[in-house]
C-alpha cells in the first residue's frame, strides 16, 4: 500500500512540475507575440510616415527645385532650342522632330 501511495505521489509531483513548466512556457510565448505586435505596430507607423515623406520629396516644385540648384538645369524655352540637321537633308529638325520652319 505505501509503495502504491509512493508511486501515486510521485505522478503528482511530475504533472504539478509539467504543469507550472507548461504555464511558463504559454507567458514566455505570449510576451514574445505581445512584444512582436508591438514591433509591427511600431514599423507599420514607421512605413506609414515614410510613405508620407516620399510623396513630399517627390512633389514637381521640389523635383524642379533640385534640378536646378543641383543639375545646373533651367526651363526650356525656345531662344535657346538647338537645331539639328540631318545627314543627306537641308532641312534642319527641332529635337523632337518637327520641322524648324513651322
Amino acid at each position: 500500500m505505501i509503495r502504491l501511495n509512493l508511486m501515486l505521489l510521485a505522478a503528482v509531483l511530475v504533472s504539478a512540475f509539467y504543469l507550472v513548466h507548461t504555464q511558463y512556457e504559454s507567458r514566455r510565448l505570449y510576451t514574445a507575440i505581445d512584444r512582436a505586435n508591438a514591433q509591427a505596430r511600431q514599423l507599420a507607423a514607421d512605413h506609414e510616415q515614410l510613405q508620407v515623406q516620399k510623396g513630399a520629396q517627390a512633389t514637381p516644385a521640389r523635383v524642379q527645385q533640385l534640378a536646378a540648384r543641383q543639375l545646373q538645369m533651367r526651363p526650356v524655352n525656345p531662344g535657346i532650342t538647338e537645331y539639328v540637321v540631318l545627314h543627306g537633308s537641308s532641312k534642319a529638325t527641332r529635337m523632337d522632330g518637327q520641322e524648324a520652319g513651322q
